[in-house]
Order: C-alpha cells, then sequence, then structure tokens
C-alpha cells in the first residue's frame, strides 16, 4: 500500500494502529532531520514524538498535492524551524545578559591533539546553533541531505532562484559566524 492510500485509509476508516506503519516507514528520517535542530539526542526524540502526534492530528490535512514524504518533510521542517527559533529567542535573551566574559582558569590548559582535530567541526555546529532557522535549513537540506536545488525548492514551495539567494545568503551568514568565533 502506498503511503498516500495508506493515509487515505487511516483518515478515513479511524484505525489509529495503522498509523504505526507510517511511523515505522519515516520515525528513522524524522529523527535524523530533528538531531541537525536539537541540542541533545533527547531533544530529537521528543521532538520526532511531537511532529508524529501532531502529523497524526493533521493527516486529514493532506490533500495528496504532493507526495506524502515531501508534505511529511515539510511538515517536520515547519515544527523544528518554529522550535529552533523559540531556542533561538531563549538564548539571544540569555546572551544579552551575560554579555561580559567570564575568565576560565581551564582555558589556560593545554589543548590536546584531539581538540585541535576537532575544531573545525564543532566550530561550525557553534555557528550551524546561532545562524537563523530558515538559513539552518536550506544548508541542511542541501549539504547534509544532498538535496538539490530543485528538489529544495518543492520541499519548500519556492521558487528555484528564490532557493538559490536563500542559500547564496544562508552560505555568507554561516561563515561570517564561523569567522567570529
Amino acid at each position: 500500500m502506498t503511503d498516500e492510500e495508506l493515509v487515505q485509509f487511516i483518515v478515513h476508516s479511524g484505525n489509529t494502529s495503522l498509523f504505526g506503519i507510517l511511523y515505522d516507514r519515516y520515525g528513522q528520517k524524522v529523527y535524523t532531520k530533528c538531531l541537525g535542530f536539537a541540542e541533545s539526542r533527547d531533544v530529537a526524540e521528543d521532538l520526532t514524538q511531537d511532529i508524529f502526534v501532531k502529523l497524526y492530528l493533521n493527516l486529514k490535512n493532506f490533500r495528496g498535492e504532493s507526495k506524502f514524504s515531501t508534505w511529511l518533510y515539510s511538515f517536520a521542517y515547519n515544527h523544528c524551524v518554529n522550535y529552533s527559533k523559540t531556542v533561538l529567542r531563549r538564548r539571544r535573551n540569555e546572551e544579552s545578559i551575560n554579555e561580559e566574559f567570564v575568565y576560565d582558569e581551564a582555558m589556560e590548559e593545554e589543548i590536546s591533539d584531539e581538540e585541535i582535530f576537532s575544531l573545525a567541526v564543532g566550530k561550525l555546529q557553534q555557528s550551524l546553533q546561532k545562524i537563523d532557522p530558515e538559513d539552518k535549513i536550506i544548508l541542511l537540506m542541501k549539504y547534509q541531505d544532498d538535496k538539490s536545488i530543485k528538489e529544495i525548492a518543492l520541499m519548500l514551495e519556492l521558487g528555484e532562484s528564490a532557493v538559490k539567494m536563500r542559500l547564496h545568503r544562508a552560505k555568507r551568514k554561516i561563515v561570517e559566524i564561523y569567522n567570529s568565533l
């Protein structure tokens, strides 16, 4: 049974046990997407559960104009962006309160080789935590998920030129943040 047929059957029959099939098909993919936005695996698991609860409640809104997987990806994306906006807002409020630099004696300790080798990745992860959610998702879709401009445009319901412009701006912003760290 295709995803689209399964969704229609769930909506018309009200058979909640069949929703588990959709979860089995897409749970890991949604979880992986949530990991890109979450600070921990636990938060990613919570986000995944929230997405599937909301998905079940909104299945009747799936019109079949696109593939179910595309609709689900957009649904998950929107949920994660909203979560990231909340976290970013909270973090910015905390940073404005704690503007003073606190001296840490641990900074004088010698840095291990492992820390040096992971510095670039760690700095990039820090940069991704500071960038706006809209920029983050487009970068993750392009470079983590290896989506084409056309695929991103379909998923985000944007024109290809808009995706190219947003991708260009997001790349510029991530480099600026990375260099400022």
